[in-house]
């Protein structure tokens, strides 16, 4: 009687001790392949070809140490340091980590939740979860580094979700923050509600050379990095876009943001809009289906990037029952294909970017094949989410290219995509800091 007491209170002791071991067992298991490595050692890679993000090499290897790239070349160049990892990468492809030019973490597909439901109706903690999982998409599809281009509604928790990357509390990619992104007064959603309630925006208002001064000021101070404005939007008679805020605001709106170093990117679907923003010197221009052979000529001659976003229109015809490869392309595409092929031919610089979020995160490389389709050759496809990128955002002393003195995000993908851009879609692994994460 008194053993099986002593039992009974071993049980009742030892029990919530076993269940602790048992939850930190299968949570070793369940994440023992993310990150699969979480020191930093040395490593010698040796893929069949190294993409540098200016151009594709044979046979050349790439010495990793710690967080940076230490060399990268033939291999007579390299030599493996004692006590090195060296990994055999056969048939596969490394690049320098992918870049994103236009996210949005705090959103998801809009066939899931319309984008009103998703601002109005989801909590900033669900968002936030949902954005946590997302970075977590996006890093393990190879794009190590992003572009958010404003939270749509969820404040400045962009600035929290980076910081909380930084500090190693969750993974996910290098992130460039926009936090609300700038909206004249009356021009953006949702407006589902009554005219006389009061509802939450998807951006921050301001108006007049005061107004967009402050603001800016304010978005600066709460963290961002870049500074987003809507130079127009769908707030014209029936629903047409049309202009949102005049020259003068934009060029003060720039003036501001520039005197903190930092560069504005301007949301602009309107031949009006682009035509103004071109005028204030913006750094790039979103979307772009208001452009003609003047304005990118124009914005060519001002160094002005196009980050076209093919994807994201494919992805609002697919959800209003349009079917690619099977019915005809509808007269968007057409005069998004002639618009892409428009700013190709005026040698206008394209950045890679999506507006992932309207679709699947971790699902980037979709824009790729669209740009490939669209008529760039996949060369210059891969230029564009690498070191183009790098070089327009202005991070091209970080990351972009396999070089040494740079982070070690890199990216290892079966076949050559060079070739075929699908393969970027085939990922090995991804390194980000001199970190394996596995697929």
């Amino acid at each position: 009687m008194r053993n099986n007491l002593l039992l009974v209170a071993f049980v009742r002791v030892a029990r919530p001790v076993l269940y602790f071991l048992l939850f930190l067992a299968f949570a070793g298991v369940a994440n023992a392949q993310f990150p699969a490595d979480t020191s930093r050692k040395v490593y010698v890679l040796r893929p069949d070809r190294v993409f540098d993000g200016e151009q594709m090499h044979e046979g050349w290897q790439v010495l990793v140490r710690g967080r940076f790239i230490e060399a990268a070349g033939p291999p007579n160049t390299i030599k493996a340091p004692e006590g090195a990892v060296v990994i055999d990468l056969h048939g596969a492809t490394l690049l320098p980590g992918l870049i994103e030019g236009h996210s949005h973490l705090f959103l998801h597909p809009y066939n899931e939740t319309p984008w009103d439901d998703q601002v109005l109706k989801e909590s900033r903690a669900e968002r936030t979860a949902r954005a946590v999982v997302h970075a977590r998409q996006t890093l393990l599809a190879g794009f190590t580094t992003v572009r958010d281009l404003g939270t749509e509604g969820a404040g400045y928790d962009d600035v929290g979700l980076k910081e909380s990357i930084e500090k190693g509390i969750i993974p996910g990619p290098r992130m460039l923050c926009a936090t609300r992104a700038i909206v004249a007064t009356g021009s953006y959603g949702p407006k589902e509600l009554a005219n006389d309630l009061e509802t939450p925006h998807g951006a921050a208002e301001a108006d007049g050379l005061e107004g967009v001064t402050k603001e800016v000021r304010t978005q600066i101070g709460h963290g961002a990095d870049l500074i987003k404005v809507y130079a127009d939007y769908r707030w014209g008679l029936h629903g047409v876009a049309q202009p949102t805020f005049t020259v003068g605001e934009l060029k003060k709106i720039v003036e501001v943001a520039a005197s903190s170093g930092r560069e504005v990117v301007v949301h602009s679907s309107t031949t009006e809009g682009m035509r103004r923003a071109i005028e204030a010197g913006v750094n790039t221009i979103e979307h772009g289906e208001g452009g003609n052979p003047e304005l990118f000529a124009a914005m060519k001659a001002k160094n002005i990037a196009l980050c076209p976003t093919l994807a994201a229109g494919e992805a609002i015809l697919g959800y209003n029952g349009w079917k690619k490869g099977v019915d005809p392309d509808p007269a968007r595409i057409r005069a998004k294909k002639e618009n892409f092929r428009q700013a190709l031919a005026a040698g206008v610089t394209i950045c890679m970017g999506g507006d992932v979020g309207v679709y699947t995160h971790g699902t980037n490389a979709r824009e790729m094949e669209d740009m490939v389709e669209y008529g760039m050759k996949p060369l210059d496809v891969l230029l564009s989410a690498t070191s183009v990128n790098a070089d327009v955002f202005h991070i091209a002393d970080h990351v972009g290219r396999v070089k040494p003195g740079l982070f070690a995000d890199l990216l290892v993908v079966e076949g050559d995509p060079s070739a075929n851009i699908s393969q970027i879609r085939k990922v090995v692994w991804v390194m980000k800091d001199g970190v394996l994460y596995y697929p």
